[in-house]
């Protein structure tokens, strides 16, 4: 099946009806694997001690959450650009699937960042910039949950999420342009990673799983998202049709 068949909502549903039950097998298990070889099997740090195994959850949704307004972008683009029928349904199904490893991100990094620093939250560069990201989805949720029509909210919904595509970077970068309680980047760096590999290789099997079900997540609220248009459209086809004549 060529990609572009993709483009038809039929043959996605179909497509990723038949994917998600082996996406599930595969995404628990890569994700069990590593969270027991984080939690369990990965030594404590002899700095941080027990705390650093905050790493395995934190990192992994702390990349998910820039992944995921990425994706939104490229949808965004394949909205306003393309005008591919799946582009808008993508990112409004992105959306809270994001929020969600945003949140989850702040959260795991407030209860890390306590006995590290001394306290729950600072406002650096880094903290700050993600909290702007988590408000952002959360602003986009309540937009296109504000205008009823679907295609209208998707268009303004992607002029949206590349004007505030801008803050991605900033996350990235803020290490290297601030000085922040956070530090430098430590796996994907020239050099080579400064994690050990007793520690890195747990954090890159939690980081494969954690994105395997970002994306089950995320291919299952794309389906949620095409049925309710389906029932929209039934609805304003009922809602036009006169009383007495067969549709």
């Amino acid at each position: 099946m060529a990609i572009i068949d993709l483009a038809n909502p039929t043959r996605f549903m179909t497509l990723t009806d038949r994917l998600l039950p082996w996406l599930w097998g595969v995404t628990l298990l890569v994700l069990g694997c590593g969270l027991y070889l984080g939690l369990f099997v990965a030594p404590a740090d002899y700095q941080q001690g027990e705390t650093v195994k905050i790493m395995f959850i934190h990192v992994p949704a702390a990349w998910l959450a820039m992944f995921g307004y990425g994706m939104m972008a490229a949808s965004a683009l394949g909205t306003l650009i393309w005008r591919h029928p799946l582009a808008d349904v993508a990112a409004k199904a992105t959306a809270p699937v994001g929020a969600a490893f945003t949140l989850m991100a702040l959260i795991t990094g407030s209860l890390w960042g306590k006995p590290m620093w001394g306290t729950w939250w600072e406002w650096d560069a880094r903290m700050t910039s993600v909290l702007i990201l988590f408000l952002m989805y959360l602003g986009l949720i309540a937009l296109w949950n504000a205008i009823e029509d679907p295609i209208k909210g998707g268009r303004v919904g992607a002029v949206l999420i590349l004007v505030g595509s801008v803050n991605l970077p900033i996350i990235k970068f803020s290490v290297d342009w601030w000085n922040t309680l956070h530090q430098p980047a430590s796996v994907f760096r020239m050099g080579g990673s400064t994690i050990d590999a007793s520690m890195l290789y747990p954090l890159l099997i939690c980081a494969i799983g954690a994105t395997l079900l970002f994306l089950t997540l995320s291919l299952m609220a794309m389906r949620n998202e095409i049925l309710r248009r389906r029932i929209r459209a039934l609805r304003l086809v009922a809602a036009a049709t006169p009383v007495g004549v067969s549709a």
